[in-house]
């Protein structure tokens, strides 16, 4: 996913410097002309664009495996009832290792120790979804509180938010 964020920022300076080039594209010191030059400009920005929509794709690509993942694990839970209003997350960081986390709290408001599956979803800053997780919160004792922490499956660049996604007790 860095990867990902990595080339398009690179792309980005691609086309910056190809814009620039369109821009000094009327000039010509002699070796070529003026519309060679601007050929050569809209060629360089084509590419560009290429690479932004590859880079995108391949992001796109890694939450979608991220969320099927998330998906097989949570259809492994037998009997699980719906428990998204006893989660609460903390404040989303990120480690030096370029992984991001979030703390999940459960609250068990049944009698009886249950344990948890929680789905965590990682969005940027444009609400996309970057990454997916879930954290398994056992024997957590009735009418008790349980905590784990949700971490992502992809290093993650800029501002990353977290929302629970799916959560089961059972």
């Amino acid at each position: 996913m860095v990867t990902a964020f990595a080339l398009m920022r690179g792309a980005a300076g691609v086309v910056a410097l190809s814009l620039v080039a369109l821009g000094a594209a009327g000039c010509s010191d002699g070796e070529g002309t003026p519309s060679e030059a601007v050929s050569s400009a809209a060629s360089a920005v084509k590419s560009a664009g290429e690479a932004v929509s590859s880079a995108a794709a391949e992001a796109k690509r890694a939450a979608e495996s991220a969320a099927a993942v998330a998906q097989d694990k949570l259809a492994e839970v037998k009997n699980g009832v719906d428990a998204k209003g006893q989660v609460t997350l903390g404040s989303v960081a990120t480690g030096t290792d370029g992984y991001t986390t979030v703390p999940v709290t459960v609250q068990n408001t049944d009698d009886g120790t249950k344990s948890f599956a929680v789905q965590v979803e990682f969005k940027d800053e444009s609400g996309n979804l970057v990454d997916t997780a879930v954290v398994t919160i056992t024997d957590v004792a009735g009418k008790g509180t349980g905590q784990g922490t949700a971490r992502s499956t992809h290093k993650l660049s800029g501002t990353v938010t977290a929302q629970t996604g799916t959560a089961l007790r059972y």
